[in-house]
């Protein structure tokens, strides 16, 4: 038996024979048959835990078993983590207290979760923000259904550059909310060309930068919508050194928060941030922490919001999110407190130097070079003929990048990605640039 699910034969029997069903498929048999046709099991052995561990381990054995340096990006990113994180992390505190309903027990979880919603609302140049979400990809879904709520459109505008697995999660979405998903193309400098907006939009989705790699123009966007949302989709460390979003007059800003504080660890988990304006706070999903004063005048910390609770306001909930990311959000607060934004604005200008140092080096060698003219920041698409080949060449040299498949869903065919942090010595960027020339 699996010893996560300690039940006997005999007890599954009992427990479905109390509830009137013979088996555990009755268990979802209201779930309409659409629904149910999208399942796809997850392909795993269905014996018991020891198959399950062997199949595991035999997959990871056909791994290289060296280390690669990774330029690896797409929507994650390998920052450097200063060890007072994992200290504040492995404290017992945080471990046990985990949702602070009662506010005279959870004062330093509370405390914590204000300072993370401030620091996020000073990134983004929001109004409020909550104390988190699954991931950047729910919590653009559940941006894009807040607007959706609050325009009473159906048409959600979202640019091909939008990165892929982030609009698989919003299609997703999208699909049981009945709205429609409208692509943005792009130019050749990468950035979105927005045409006419059509009747009946309820937002308008811009990633900050984009799946290219490419810094997005903000400027005149909201402008052009009406009275539909503008969502902005960004990565925080970049917002340390651009203009943040709100500055352009964004409804919500979400997106990943892992570059805060938090390992890539094989893609979770996540951290989503999301942020908004105060007139939408009783729209927004989560969970938000106030600042109040007790009975003797003292500064204290409760649970001002809980706008997702589904299991008291069932289908009025705000959200069906029932929790927030909260070890990965204290991670993003201890990061960003270590830090102090001109540490946080030097992590961003050194992974902009050493990429545009790259790039450029990339440039000069005879078959590569930049796939679009746009302004990048510490990502980019590199162009050349054979881009197999080339990720073949850096791996062999001990190199990770994403491969060309990842961009396929993109529309480009001829190239792959490259992403350069902070992390990244001269060293390493000398080691790239070898592989690529074949020396």
């Amino acid at each position: 038996m699996n010893p996560y699910v300690p039940h006997t034969p005999d007890d599954v029997r009992g427990m479905l024979e109390k509830i009137g069903i013979s088996d555990v498929e009755g268990l979802f048999s209201d779930i309409p048959p659409e629904v149910r046709a999208r399942h796809r099991p997850l392909g795993l052995p269905a014996r018991d835990e020891l198959a399950v561990s062997r199949h595991l381990g035999s997959r990871a054995a056909e791994s290289t078993g060296a280390r690669l340096v990774p330029f690896l990006g797409g929507g994650l990113y390998d920052h450097y983590i200063p060890p007072v994180v994992g200290h504040v992390l492995s404290r017992s505190e945080f471990f046990t207290a985990y949702t602070p309903y009662q506010a005279e027990l959870s004062q330093g979880t509370l405390t914590w979760m204000f300072e993370y919603q401030t620091m996020v609302c000073e990134l983004t140049g929001m109004e409020v923000a909550n104390a988190s979400m699954y991931d950047g990809a729910t919590a653009l879904a559940e941006a894009v259904l807040m607007a959706a709520r609050a325009t009473g459109g159906r048409t959600v505008l979202v640019p091909r550059s939008l990165l892929p697995h982030v609009r698989e999660v919003l299609a997703t979405y999208a699909w049981g909310a009945g709205l429609t998903l409208t692509d943005v193309p792009y130019g050749p400098d990468g950035r979105m060309a927005l045409g006419a907006v059509p009747e009946g939009t309820c937002a308008l989705v811009v990633a900050q930068p984009n799946a290219l790699g490419i810094l997005e123009d903000l400027s005149g966007l909201k402008e052009r919508l009406g009275k539909a949302f503008l969502i902005a989709y960004a990565n925080p460390i970049v917002l340390a050194v651009v203009e943040p979003p709100g500055s352009f007059g964004a409804d919500v800003v979400v997106g990943e928060g892992q570059v805060l504080g938090n390992p890539i660890a094989f893609g979770g988990p996540l951290l989503g941030f999301f942020a908004t304006r105060m007139e939408h706070l009783r729209r927004m999903p989560g969970r938000v922490s106030g600042e109040t004063r007790d009975a003797h005048g003292k500064v204290g910390y409760v649970m001002t919001f809980q706008t997702r609770e589904q299991h008291i306001r069932r289908e009025g909930a705000t959200s069906n999110i029932c929790t927030n990311s909260a070890l990965c959000a204290l991670a993003a607060t201890v990061y960003l407190a270590a830090l102090g934004p001109g540490g946080l604005r030097r992590v961003a200008l050194l992974a902009y130097e050493r990429a545009h140092v790259l790039a450029e080096r990339i440039g000069r060698i005879p078959g590569y070079g930049l796939a679009f003219s746009g302004p990048f920041f510490h990502e980019f698409v590199v162009r050349c003929s054979n881009p197999a080949g080339a990720v073949e060449k850096l791996r062999r040299a001990g190199i990770a990048v994403l491969p060309p498949e990842f961009l396929a869903p993109l529309g480009v065919r001829q190239g792959f990605p490259v992403a350069v942090t902070e992390k990244r010595t001269d060293e390493e960027l000398d080691l790239f640039v070898s592989a690529l020339e074949g020396r």
